[in-house]
């Protein structure tokens, strides 16, 4: 599932990122990029472009669990994070940061491959979901654009809510355009001539 991909793990323990690399590299993975220095993350991620980052912190206080929480925000990848230690709200801040797999005194050497592959199951799961939603409110706004042209074209021509869509319709294919843009034309033309 995950071959082939370039894998960045920031831990700051050089001993406990080489258990990570190690159960990379067992797993089959040869890009795995090592950072050790947390100053700088979100520029050291977009300058190395990873596919999966793996967060080691052990034992992280607030402020430095929310400093990676930070940057799971910024950067869109599949994220799989270890911790020592961790209480209800770290896990659910990890949750809502975007964090695909949040691993609680798991850090082992068989583990990490099928922690990689299920964060990296998940983070595609959420996306797709994501994409979906955003697909689904931009038809809604796009429904709602043509019904305020339909409603322009009833109030100022007199017609039905059929003959309405059906002048935009013909409208619309007349001049090789879809129908949401002919909608969004008529809209803001009939806005400027209100101002």
């Amino acid at each position: 599932m995950s071959e082939g991909l370039s894998i960045l793990v920031i831990d700051d323990n050089k001993i406990r990122a080489s258990i990570i690399e190690e159960g990379l590299r067992d797993a089959g993975h040869d890009e795995v990029i090592l950072v050790h220095q947390l100053d700088g993350l979100v520029r050291q991620i977009a300058d190395l472009n990873p596919d999966v980052i793996v967060i080691d912190l052990e034992n992280p206080n607030r402020d430095r669990l929310e400093h990676m929480f930070q940057v799971s925000r910024a950067v869109r990848r599949p994220i799989a994070m270890f911790v020592d230690k961790a209480d209800s709200q770290s896990i659910e801040a990890a949750v809502d940061a975007g964090v695909s797999a949040y691993i609680v005194d798991g850090l082992k050497r068989e583990r990490v491959k099928p922690i990689l592959d299920m964060a990296i199951s998940r983070f595609r799961a959420f996306s797709k979901l994501a994409t979906e939603l955003e697909d689904a409110r931009n038809e809604l706004a796009g429904r709602k654009t043509i019904d305020r042209a339909k409603g322009i074209l009833m109030k100022s021509k007199g017609l039905s809510e059929q003959e309405a869509y059906d002048l935009l319709r013909r409208s619309a294919m007349n001049h090789g355009r879809k129908i949401i843009d002919v909608a969004q034309s008529l809209v803001i033309a009939s806005g400027l001539l209100e101002d």
